[in-house]
């Protein structure tokens, strides 16, 4: 089954991310899934047994960096270890690319280059 995303998502940007959660109860757990389905900027988001967070958010809009503030502000916190941030500074890169891809603007090789004025 295939899930429709939001409209105020563009496809091409969405970044899915995978983070381990730790300090939160049961009730915290099902209130951050919640409000992070109701986030304008998230496209999906859904909570595994161990404290998996899976979350697919347009990378223009908002980042891994405002998504852990976001954990951080409901309670919960990342789980440490060596992988972990591994993961989260490649999840950090990628955001910086996938913004700055967003704001380039493609041009064509056959068309005679800008002129400087």
């Amino acid at each position: 089954m295939i899930k429709a995303h939001k409209a105020t998502n563009q496809e091409q940007f969405l970044l899915r991310r995978k983070l381990t959660v730790d300090g939160l109860t049961e009730v915290q757990w099902e209130d951050l899934i919640q409000e992070l389905n109701h986030h304008p900027c998230v496209d999906f988001a859904k909570g595994k047994p161990e404290g998996k967070l899976i979350v697919t958010f347009d990378g223009t809009h908002w980042s891994t960096d405002e998504l852990v503030s976001f954990i951080e502000a409901n309670g919960g916190r990342l789980k440490g270890g060596w992988w972990q941030r591994r993961r989260l500074a490649w999840y950090q890169f990628t955001d910086d690319n996938v913004r700055a891809n967003a704001k380039h603007e493609p041009f064509c090789c056959s068309k005679i280059p800008p002129m400087k004025k």
